[in-house]
């Protein structure tokens, strides 16, 4: 972790992070030391759409979900919406077309309003994601990826008065434009927010066109379903896309990644193919669960040295998977910066509350003029 430190803080390293739907599972806004996450996970997600669909459409859902294993929200409402798509003029589950239209939609619905949350006031992860881009003068811009749909880190982002381009320009109707993805030529103060699925406020015109109105109530949305792969093909995520993929290949980048499951095969994909053409670039994943849990995560690493996998209680670094064992400490006051990430045997920063506030105090103790950037093999990192 002592190079990882180094790295975070070296303000001429080309940084991007990629933020996945179990950042906001880590804010907690429950009372009386019950734990309610800001936004759920996945499993979460699916008890508020059952309790905010009808009678029938639940006993649809609920026949759906039985009829095959290992289901949950994302293939459920990929199977309602292949149904919708091929049924035609006949019924299932006495259902017709409309019905699974109508059906898809209240799920759409539910998951739209439950991921519309504001940003806490006070301490939390975002905002301090935010303060460890600020505190270091950088060479390149940060340059954030997430498939969320939520506004929280442009809440941070705004209330931080840290400017910052998402592809649009314009205000009553922002327009989306490609052409200054592709440049990319902005300061580096600036930071580039793609927003990969979409995000709430996004929505069609007239023209089939989408545009980022203020207070919409609609979104132009990449809801987890069979049809994902399709939607991404159109503008602009097909822009936002390409610049992921240009991002990767540039010399001596670094990702990091927290709160992302790799279970989307279209970014997943898309990582390892260019991560196999650039060795020079890296992505950390840093995750929540064990080893066993995060299978996903562990095979992409396996298959690409450029790729490391930390979670909980082992890791997989530049290929080779191992548990994680206490070395050396790199510096005389080390044992106190180890219980920010590391405790009871369990590493920590799969946490997106803990990578951000080790983030965070990295970039308040570490001056980036310091040192060099450390390689990127840390095969013999020590804990």
């Amino acid at each position: 972790m002592f190079g990882f430190r180094q790295l975070a803080t070296n303000g001429r390293k080309k940084i991007g992070l990629l933020i996945g739907a179990g950042a906001p599972v880590s804010i907690n806004i429950g009372e009386a030391g019950a734990w309610q996450p800001l936004i759920p996970n996945i499993a979460g997600l699916e008890k508020i759409v059952l309790a905010e669909l009808s009678e029938s459409q639940r006993g649809v859902y609920d026949q759906i979900k039985s009829s095959f294993a290992d289901s949950n929200l994302e293939k459920v409402l990929s199977r309602v919406r292949m149904l919708a798509e091929v049924i035609g003029g006949g019924r299932l589950f006495d259902f017709s077309e409309q019905d699974f239209f109508a059906l898809s939609e209240a799920i759409c619905n539910s998951i739209r309003e439950v991921v519309a949350k504001d940003l806490p006031v006070g301490a939390n992860p975002y905002s301090e994601v935010v303060s460890w881009i600020n505190g270091i003068n950088r060479k390149y811009a940060v340059e954030i990826f997430t498939t969320n749909y939520d506004l929280l880190i442009e809440h941070a982002l705004e209330r931080a008065k840290t400017p910052y381009f998402d592809g649009f320009s314009g205000s009553k109707s922002a327009f989306f434009d490609p052409s200054s993805i592709s440049k990319n030529d902005l300061p580096p103060r600036w930071v580039r927010l793609w927003k990969l699925h979409g995000s709430i406020g996004w929505e069609s015109n007239a023209n089939g066109e989408v545009v980022r109105v203020p207070n919409s109530k609609n979104a132009n949305m990449v809801y987890p379903s069979h049809i994902k792969y399709d939607q991404t093909q159109a503008a602009p995520f097909s822009s936002l896309f390409e610049r992921l993929k240009n991002f990767i290949l540039e010399p001596d980048t670094l990702i990091l990644c927290t709160g992302f499951s790799f279970a989307d095969a279209h970014i997943s994909s898309r990582l390892l193919e260019c991560l196999l053409a650039n060795p020079t670039a890296a992505l950390f994943a840093f995750q929540f669960n064990s080893l066993a849990d995060e299978k996903a995560a562990k095979e992409l690493a396996l298959k690409c040295p450029g790729i490391s996998v930390f979670c909980s209680d082992g890791a997989v670094i530049n290929g080779v998977e191992a548990k994680w064992k206490i070395g050396t400490p790199p510096t005389k006051n080390w044992h106190e910066i180890r219980a920010e990430y590391y405790k009871d045997n369990k590493f920590l920063l799969g946490d997106f509350l803990r990578l951000a506030r080790f983030l965070a105090t990295a970039g308040s103790d570490i001056s980036q003029d310091a040192a060099p950037p450390a390689p990127l093999d840390m095969l013999e990192e020590t804990i």
